[in-house]
């Protein structure tokens, strides 16, 4: 298992800006939630099979869990395997941060003719970094010339004109496409054999949950009262919020948040030592509530330094308002 730090920021060194404490009595940690509440804001990381589309894998989990939606962090074609992250309910407001967080997939690309092992490590070694990519012609999105981004790319194993590969890269990468690239500059032609998605942002195969597994936990909890195996299979939506850049804030800035205020700096308890200017971060209560997805307007040095200004913009409200009070007076 590769760790997702190969393709995300350090965001866990956190820097403290102020102490503050919270009040039991407002919110709770997401750990602790009821069951219904604790579905309704969760995130399930299903193993897809060979088969089913993606959007069939996440209605046959909104309807098995009794949410009235769910949405996916990225389709897998139906042939291919792998991590499908579903958001639960009103966990969905946090999706986008998924769709776009780095993906890590292993791959068996088949080259066309027999090709000397050093040409071929040689060959994928230049496609790290930065590439040029036109999607293929069946894709979800518009045929035209782009930019995206190889983190790492490992060649794991050769055998005859088989390449097992692993791929860490940006959001919107076709593999398939990748593999015919590299067969042409190898001048020898070649395709993609085999895909299997093994990192989304956060998420890893450690945390996979088959439909099977998930359906059984379901019919434990609905006809038995055991909701055990459901807290076990079912993770906090916050968790898949953990690969971006975090600010910690104070119970008294939580509702103004949650009303689509923006973020001063008297407002914040600690915040990731990573964050640059425009960043996409989440907010967080000090319970480790996700409150809002925000842009930073400040790096990491003016937040430690600045004591007022506006830190981040909010751009998706996830928490509801009035769950923490009111601490701040309409003009």
């Amino acid at each position: 298992m590769v760790s997702s730090k190969r393709f995300s920021k350090d965001v866990d060194i956190m820097v403290e800006k102020f102490h503050a404490t919270t009040n039991a009595a407002y919110g709770c940690p997401p750990r602790d939630r009821p069951i219904l509440e604790y579905i309704n804001m969760g995130v399930v990381n299903i193993d897809k099979a060979t088969g089913p589309t993606s959007h069939e894998v996440t209605a046959w989990v909104r309807d098995m869990l009794g949410v009235k939606k769910a949405g996916h962090s990225g389709s897998l074609d139906p042939h291919v395997t792998g991590l499908l992250p579903v958001m639960l309910g009103k966990a969905t407001k946090a999706i986008s941060a998924l769709r776009l967080s780095g993906k890590e997939y292993i791959c068996v690309m088949h080259l066309h003719d027999d090709i000397p092992e050093r040409k071929i490590r040689k060959a994928c070694k230049e496609f790290t970094g930065p590439i040029y990519q036109t999607p293929p012609i069946i894709s979800a999105v518009k045929r035209q010339l782009r930019i995206r981004n190889i983190y790492y790319l490992d060649v794991l194993e050769i055998e005859g004109r088989e390449v097992l590969m692993r791929v860490g890269c940006e959001a919107g990468t076709y593999l398939r496409k990748l593999c015919h690239d590299i067969g042409l500059v190898l001048g020898c032609g070649g395709h993609m054999k085999q895909l299997r998605r093994t990192g989304t942002g956060p998420f890893r195969e450690d945390t996979l949950v088959s439909l099977y597994d998930l359906k059984d936990a379901c019919v434990f909890w609905q006809e038995d009262g055991d909701e055990s195996e459901l807290r076990k299979l079912v993770r906090p939506m916050e968790e898949g919020l953990s690969h971006l850049p975090k600010i910690i804030i104070r119970d008294s800035a939580v509702d103004a948040v949650c009303r689509g205020a923006s973020l001063a700096v008297p407002g914040i308890v600690s915040f990731s030592k990573c964050i640059k200017k425009d960043d996409k971060i989440a907010v967080f209560t000090l319970k480790g509530e996700a409150v809002a997805l925000c842009r930073s307007s400040m790096d990491a040095d003016e937040l430690e330094n600045e004591s007022h200004g506006i830190a981040c913009v909010t751009e998706r409200v996830i928490m509801d308002a009035a769950i923490y009070p009111r601490c701040w007076k309409a003009k």
